[in-house]
This record gives structure tokens, sequence and C-alpha cells, in this order.
């Protein structure tokens, strides 16, 4: 089945006010900016967001962040992103914070069809005792909290249960696809595109390489095109855009790095 979308705004088009997406990208790293650029376009509004971090430097989410299209986020990381933490502590948002390797598990459990499971992370924390504020009430004051979770213990340890993530759409950057929705991502940008894929019911990605089904060998195959629904080829200047989120200079004479 070809499942390629000739625009990014006809990817996006279904994507209603209130839905939830499953992000992908880590830092500014695979993030899918073209179609969150269609999402913004499109005047998408109330939207709930499970994502690693929430973007920067108004790339990736933060372009839906600071127009205040974002009602709720799941992540693990609001890093530099003074918008967000404003928003957040002024009770504009509604904010889930998990432990990022837990977020990482959740999303590719809904995506595997695994409605929960046993982690020791965060217990004794409030993580698992419940209280962590999910929204302030813009004076200081909680407004509302993270509810207790049910602990069991396993040969001699306890873990808390933590529920797999689903969500109505998906969003994520591949370095290379084909015709199929079979993905190919680039380093770190693998880190959570595949398993944001993988929790979406419709999973839309934007490919910098578009290919022809068969040219990526299947063990090349980063993630099955089962997982994903509809694809958007990047022109080449939309698939060289990427930014670095703090660039390092070494001194003059010394080998120069440069850290995203």
């Amino acid at each position: 089945m070809d499942k390629v979308v000739a625009t990014a705004a006809e990817a996006v088009a279904d994507v209603g006010d209130g839905a939830s997406l499953a992000v992908g990208g880590f830092g500014l790293s695979g993030v899918p900016n073209v179609l969150i650029q269609a999402l913004f376009e499109q005047g998408t509004d109330g939207l709930s967001v499970v994502s690693n971090n929430c973007g920067a430097m108004e790339s990736g989410l933060a372009v839906l962040l600071s127009a205040g299209r974002i009602a709720r986020v799941t992540g693990s990381y609001i890093g530099a992103n003074k918008e967000f933490a404003r928003q957040y502590l002024g009770g504009e948002l509604e904010v889930e914070m998990i432990p990022q390797g837990t977020l990482a598990e959740r999303l590719r459990a809904g995506g595997a069809g695994i409605p929960a499971f046993y982690t020791p992370a965060g217990v004794g924390t409030q993580v698992a005792d419940g209280g962590l504020p999910w929204r302030y009430d813009g004076s200081g004051g909680v407004a509302l909290a993270s509810p207790p979770k049910e602990v069991r213990e396993f040969d001699g340890t306890e873990y808390v249960l933590e529920r797999g993530i689903r969500t109505d759409f998906a969003l994520v950057r591949a370095a290379k696809g084909d015709r199929h929705g079979n993905l190919v991502f680039n380093k770190s940008s693998r880190n959570f595109n595949p398993l944001a894929a993988m929790a979406g019911r419709v999973t839309i990605a934007e490919v910098e390489e578009l290919v022809e089904p068969g040219e990526i060998g299947p063990d090349a195959v980063h993630l099955p095109g089962i997982f994903v629904q509809r694809v958007v080829a990047l022109t080449p200047e939309q698939a060289a855009a990427k930014q670095i989120e703090r660039r390092t200079i070494s001194a003059p004479g010394a080998r120069g790095t440069v850290s995203n």
C-alpha cells in the first residue's frame, strides 16, 4: 500500500481540537518540525501531547506551546524551555512528569498492546505515592495532583504499576522511509521516534529521504510500516533545516566539537 501523502497539511488535516499526540524527537534531534508547523497553521487547539520534551528555541513543540495550543503535556524533561516552565507554574498547562525510561516503556507497551507493567523506577517517591503537581492554581498552590499508583512486591522488591500509553495520533521524523512506511532513524533521533510511532493509532511520518519499497533492506528497518499510516516526503530544504540547541566551540587551534 502506498502511504505517501502529498503535503504535511493534508497529512494532519484530521487532527482535531483536543486530540492526543505522541511526538518523536530527543531535544532538537529527530523532531517532526514540518508536521508540527502544519498543525500550527491549521489552528488545531487543546492538544494533549506525549513527548520526551516540549521543544526549545521556538522550535518543535515550542511552536504550539507558545501559541497556547497545548493543554496537557506528558513528558520527562522541561530543560531550558522557559515558556514551558512559565505556563506550568502559572496554572495554564497540565503537566505529568515521568521518569525518562518509564516514559519510553509506556509508549512501547502501548504500541505492543500491553496495558500496564511493573517497574521499580519511582517506588518510594511521589511517582508512586501520588502528590506530584499536575496543575498549579496560578498562586503557588496545587490545583491538581497525581493520584497514588498500585505498588506490589515481587521477590522481595517493590514495583509500581505504570499504564501503557496510546494516543490518537503520532508525529515522527525519519532519515529514510519507503512508500510502505518502513522507516530508518539517524543516531539519537532513534531514541523516541520509534516508540512514539508505535503508540499512535494513526502515525504520520515525515521522511528526509523517500525511497521505493525494497530499497531498505529488511535488516536495516528500524520501524516496520505496520506502525505507520501516512508518509510525507520532505523537500531538500526541509530535510536540511536542523537546529543545534547548544553550540560549543573549542579554543583556536584545538579540535572543535559541536554538541546537540
